[in-house]
């Protein structure tokens, strides 16, 4: 874990100091490269796509993940995890003009297509992380009188949130990238300076966007490794350094 915080931070500094230097020095016969302001600007407006699409997708994806698990109900885990396949398996670019279609373009839109994407990681995740606790353990907890309520609360749901949390964190990955494709849809964001850029064959400019949004999923996904760390059991890191 120490080995891929250096790798994080070092990656993060390389690509803040590129990004730096192709703002101020990055300059190509009439054109200049986005200024600071402008940067800071669709970097907040990729957060709040990220952000958005995310909770979304946590929310719902969860939900129905660990909904699915339920004896009563596991029935259902076929046709709502086909579903959820289904918008993976679209590539970025078709799902995202897909949307507009019926839903406009714009911020909106980018919403939806992203929440489309990045539902499956989440959604699959969760069912997983309870599929795969030991049975033992479930029986061991009724034997000692605990109500399936409390068996959920108290063993099943902190056992699987570490897979949760992997699903999480792929999925937050997925969606920072998607949201650059987002800007053909014009729901702004890092893919509005790539596509700037493009569009007169500025190198810069496509610098400048790619690597801020490489290095907000370097620390996104440094950050969320941090937070499954801390939310996996003593015996379960301990099961994996054994392996």
């Amino acid at each position: 874990m120490k080995g891929k915080r250096i790798m994080s931070s070092v990656l993060i500094i390389i690509m803040v100091g590129l990004t730096i230097y192709y703002t101020l020095y990055g300059a190509q016969g009439w054109y200049d490269p986005a200024s600071g302001s402008d940067l800071l600007l669709r970097t907040w407006e990729h957060i709040k796509l990220v952000g958005i699409a995310e909770f979304l997708a946590i929310t719902v994806g969860i939900s129905a993940g660990l909904l699915i698990t339920r004896p009563g109900l596991k029935f259902l885990a076929t046709p709502v995890t086909g579903i959820a396949n289904v918008g993976l398996a679209i590539p970025p670019l078709a799902l995202v003009a897909g949307v507009s279609p019926f839903f406009g373009i714009g911020f909106r839109p980018g919403i939806i297509a992203l929440f489309i994407y990045s539902l499956l990681p989440v959604l699959r995740n969760a069912t997983v992380g309870i599929e795969d606790i030991d049975q033992s353990v479930i029986e061991s907890a009724k034997g000692m009188g605990m109500s399936k309520l409390q068996i959920f609360r108290k063993i099943e749901l902190p056992l699987a949130l570490p897979v949760i949390v992997s699903g999480i964190r792929y999925s937050t990955i997925l969606c920072v990238g998607t949201a650059a494709i987002a800007a053909l849809i014009n729901a702004g964001g890092l893919g509005q300076i790539i596509m700037r850029g493009q569009s007169v064959n500025f190198v810069s400019l496509m610098m400048q966007g790619a690597l801020l949004t490489a290095g907000l999923a370097v620390t996104l996904d440094w950050l969320l490794s941090e937070v499954e760390e801390k939310l996996t059991p003593e015996g379960l890191k301990l099961g994996k350094e054994s392996e």
